[in-house]
């Protein structure tokens, strides 16, 4: 009975940009089957909401929760229950574009609202790709805000292309003018931490330099030239149920994989 009781206070939530769902859907039901997640979110499914591949993970006892687009984009929320409450309409988006959806898990007494995201790239700085990416983050910062309000528990996960820190690249130099790693761009991360977050990662890591995405190019992933652009923050109402926080290498190294790697968080 305790054994019972232990399983069902743990919950592990996964996020990962899979860079085209049914072109890594082999992939995603061969890490499901290895790390048995209770709640995935995927960024970059890049598939309409009628193409997702729901028949596979309802076979693998999932339900799919999809915001999807044409051929870019998407973001999908997979999870082994119920969840309530799911909203594709976070804030208007200038450009149409499926970036975020949200939903709310009853965990352990509490109501936690999780924010699915797919933060623009916004290269090249010197177009408007870069200006959409500032508007956008300046949008879901006030959102957030609004949301801690009626809610102290919240979980936000996905793909930011940020670069937070200096340590969070293989050459920080190379990245300092880029649209993830611009000062501009990271003091926007810093904001949204302000309102009340914890970047788990590097609560849990203070020192520690591991990579969530690795380039197709160049060799990256062998030469370990990656960065660290994926994230959970959680509010810091939620960072008394941390277990652990880990990032899972193992997808990037398979036949066909995407550029980013699985991020895992255990709550308990």
């Amino acid at each position: 009975m305790w054994m019972w009781s232990l399983f069902f206070c743990l919950m592990k939530i996964i996020s990962w940009n899979v860079n085209s769902v049914r072109a890594r859907i082999e992939n995603i039901k061969e890490y499901i089957k290895d790390s048995s997640p209770d709640i995935l979110f995927l960024q970059e499914i890049k598939t309409q909401n009628e193409n997702f591949p729901n028949d596979e993970f309802n076979q693998m006892g999932y339900i799919s929760y999809i915001y999807g687009q044409k051929s870019y984009n998407g973001v999908a929320i997979i999870s082994n229950h119920k969840l309530e409450n799911i909203n594709t309409n976070f804030f208007k988006d200038d450009l149409k574009q499926s970036r975020i959806i949200t939903s709310e898990l009853k965990f352990k007494k509490k109501k936690i609202e999780l924010i699915n995201i797919y933060v623009p790239n916004g290269n090249p700085v010197d177009t408007e790709k870069y200006e959409y990416k500032k508007e956008w983050l300046r949008k879901f910062v006030n959102n957030v805000k609004k949301k801690l309000v009626k809610n102290a528990n919240i979980i936000i996960a996905g793909d930011f292309n940020i670069i937070p820190e200096e340590i969070d690249v293989h050459d920080f130099k190379r990245y300092e003018n880029d649209a993830l790693g611009r000062l501009e761009i990271r003091k926007k991360y810093r904001e949204l931490i302000n309102l009340g977050f914890k970047d788990v990662y590097r609560l849990e890591n203070k020192t520690k330099q591991e990579y969530t995405f690795w380039d197709y190019f160049a060799g990256s992933w062998q030469k370990n030239y990656g960065m660290r652009i994926d994230h959970f923050l959680l509010s810091n109402s939620l960072v008394e149920n941390i277990k652990s926080i880990k990032i899972n290498k193992k997808p990037r190294s398979k036949t066909k994989p995407s550029d980013h790697t699985p991020i895992e968080l255990e709550i308990i």
